[in-house]
C-alpha cells in the first residue's frame, strides 16, 4: 500500500493511503533505524511511502520513497546532526515581523539559502501590517525591496485586518505549503486566519523578552479547504545545511553567484582575495553586509562539518 506520512510523534505516523484517503496509525521496521545518517529522524512529514497493515489496522512502512527536497533544522542538543523538519514542499513561507518579535535578517537569509540548496520556492510574508506606523511601513517596503531586487517574491500581509489573504490563498492553492518565523510572529495565528476551523494553538508574546512560546510539539499536515496543505512544524531556530561543500555555498546567495563573474580569481571565494567583485559590492552597498554575514557563516559551518 502506498501512503503520505501526515503526522509525525517520533515514534508513532499517520500515514494517509492515497487511493481510499483512509488514516492509519503506523510504526517504522527496526532496519530503518540502522541506516547510518546524520539525521535524527528517518522519516518527516510530508514522505512518500509503502507500507503494510497488520492486526488492529496497524501499518508498518517498509519503504520511504526518494524525495523531492526538504528543509532540515539543527538538532536540539546534537548540534553535529540534523533533523528533517518536512519533505516534498512546493512553497515554503517566511513571516517577517519588524516587531513584537523582531525578525533577526540571519534566520531570514539562512532560510533563503536552505530553500535554494534544496530546490524550494520561498516566500517572504511581511506579518502585522496593521500594528506599525507609518515610518515603520517604509521601513518594511525598503526591505521588500531589498530581496525583491535578489529574486525573492514577497507579500504583505495581516492576519486580523485580512490585508492580502485573499491573494495568499491563491498562492497556496493546491501546494504543499510550510510556514516559517520567530516563535510569536503569528504563524498559527496566520493559519487559523485562512482556515478558522482549523483551530491550531496560538501564544501570547511574553511581554519579558518579547518572545512567543512555541505551542507545536509535533509536525503534521493540515488540508486547506481551499485545495493543497499546509505542515504545521514545531519552533525552528536555525535551519541547517548538511553535505554541501564549503565552496557550494555561494551558489545559494544568488547576488553573490552572479557578482562573482566579475572577481579576477575563478575560484574566488570572497573573503580576503584581491580584485573581487562580491568584497566591492559590499564596500558600495550594492550586496547587504547582512547578508555576506550569512555567506561567512555557513561557509565555517560547511568546513566545520566536512571535517568531522
Amino acid at each position: 500500500m502506498k501512503g503520505k506520512i501526515i503526522k509525525s510523534t517520533g515514534s508513532w505516523y499517520q500515514v494517509l493511503e492515497m487511493e481510499t484517503g483512509k488514516i492509519f496509525e503506523a510504526r517504522i521496521r527496526g532496519k530503518f533505524k540502522l541506516i547510518k545518517t546524520r539525521l535524527t529522524n528517518p522519516l518527516a512529514v510530508g514522505d512518500y511511502v509503502e507500507f503494510q497493515l497488520e492486526q488492529d489496522d496497524v501499518a508498518w512502512i517498509t519503504k520511504i520513497e526518494p524525495r523531492k527536497n526538504y528543509l532540515i533544522r539543527k538538532a536540539v542538543n546534537l548540534s553535529k546532526e540534523a533533523h528533517i523538519i518536512a519533505s516534498n514542499i512546493d512553497i515554503a513561507c517566511f513571516i517577517y515581523t519588524l516587531k513584537h518579535p523582531e525578525t533577526s535578517f540571519g534566520f531570514l537569509d539562512r532560510f533563503l539559502a536552505c530553500c535554494e540548496a534544496y530546490n524550494i520556492k520561498p516566500l517572504i510574508l511581511f506579518n502585522k501590517m496593521d500594528v506599525l506606523n507609518d515610518e515603520e511601513i517604509e521601513v518594511v517596503k525598503d526591505i521588500q525591496f531589498l530581496y525583491q531586487e535578489i529574486g525573492y517574491d514577497s507579500l504583505e500581509i495581516s492576519s486580523y485586518s485580512k490585508l492580502n489573504l485573499e491573494d495568499l490563498q491563491n498562492l497556496l492553492k493546491d501546494q504543499t505549503s510550510v510556514f516559517f518565523g520567530h516563535s510569536g510572529c503569528g504563524k498559527s495565528t496566520l493559519v487559523n486566519a485562512l482556515q478558522p476551523d482549523l483551530n491550531l494553538r496560538t501564544s501570547e508574546i511574553s511581554d519579558t523578552h518579547l518572545k512567543g512560546k512555541h505551542t507545536t510539539t509535533f509536525a503534521q499536515m493540515h488540508f486547506w479547504h481551499f485545495g493543497g496543505n499546509v505542515i504545521d512544524t514545531p519552533g525552528v531556530r536555525e535551519f541547517a545545511m548538511i553535505d554541501i561543500e564549503k565552496e557550494e555555498v555561494q551558489h545559494y546567495f544568488p547576488e553573490i553567484f552572479r557578482k562573482r563573474k566579475e572577481c579576477k580569481f575563478h575560484n574566488c571565494m570572497h573573503i580576503n582575495e584581491p580584485k573581487c567583485a562580491v568584497l566591492d559590492a559590499i564596500e558600495s552597498g550594492e550586496i547587504q553586509y547582512s547578508r555576506y554575514s550569512t555567506y561567512i557563516k555557513l561557509m565555517e559551518e560547511a568546513e566545520e562539518n566536512s571535517q568531522n
